[in-house]
């Protein structure tokens, strides 16, 4: 089966923009007081879970990867992009990183202790969350826990050119809103525990959504 063209343009766009991505992202201590609230309380939830690894799915140069195992958490990162798993093996070398997609993670099911999917979603066509919430429930332990955080929005589709210091890329972004993003869960048979709508800082223009869930202690597969 060929790949999706839209995991291509993701995946050449990150390569290409890696080196200026990790220098502009911010480390998780940089973060808004409510950003990093969500990210402590999660760490906490799947510490006292104590249900296995967590995957941070579209880890980047691993810096959020690295913060959840600072805050104690088992943590791995998996990135669509070579480069910027090179990158994050480089600065985080006693961390693992794996090249992979989110839509077929490569492990067994009722593994994964918790997912994070921080900001790495909104690049996934939003007739295709399904097939990627599945795979969080087909890949979490009965009990695991799930994060979703990123920018939301009333069904807007951006096509930037350039990104990331003027690198160009093709990937788009979908930004959908909160709702549906919790009710794509809960038709993955997973629970959603909590939410959180942060309105635009001074310095931004998009909303940001914070969706933390859980999969059923009876939800083996």
């Amino acid at each position: 089966m060929s790949e999706p063209s839209y995991l291509a343009a993701v995946r050449e766009s990150y390569d290409t923009v890696a080196a200026s991505y990790a220098e502009r992202v911010k480390k998780p201590a940089e973060l808004d007081p409510m950003s990093r609230a969500m990210l402590a309380t999660f760490a906490d939830d799947v510490q006292a879970a104590d249900h296995g690894p967590v995957a941070d799915l579209g880890c980047g140069p691993g810096k959020v990867t690295a913060h959840l195992a600072d805050l104690g958490v088992p943590a791995f990162g998996l990135d669509l992009s070579p480069k910027m798993i090179r990158l994050a093996q480089r600065a985080y070398p006693r961390l693992h990183f794996l090249v992979g997609s989110m839509t077929a993670l490569g492990v067994r099911a009722n593994v994964l202790g918790g997912i994070l999917a921080y900001y790495s979603t909104h690049h996934t066509p939003p007739e295709v969350l399904p097939r990627v919430f599945a795979e969080f429930h087909r890949t979490l332990a009965p009990g695991g826990r799930l994060m979703v955080a990123g920018h939301v929005g009333d069904n807007v589709r951006l096509r930037p050119a350039r990104a990331y210091g003027g690198h160009p890329v093709s990937y788009e972004s979908h930004l959908i809103p909160a709702e549906r993003i919790a009710a794509l869960l809960g038709r993955a048979g997973l629970v959603v525990t909590a939410r959180l709508a942060q309105e635009p800082a001074e310095d931004a223009h998009r909303s940001i959504a914070t969706v933390l869930a859980r999969k059923p202690e009876s939800g083996a597969a």
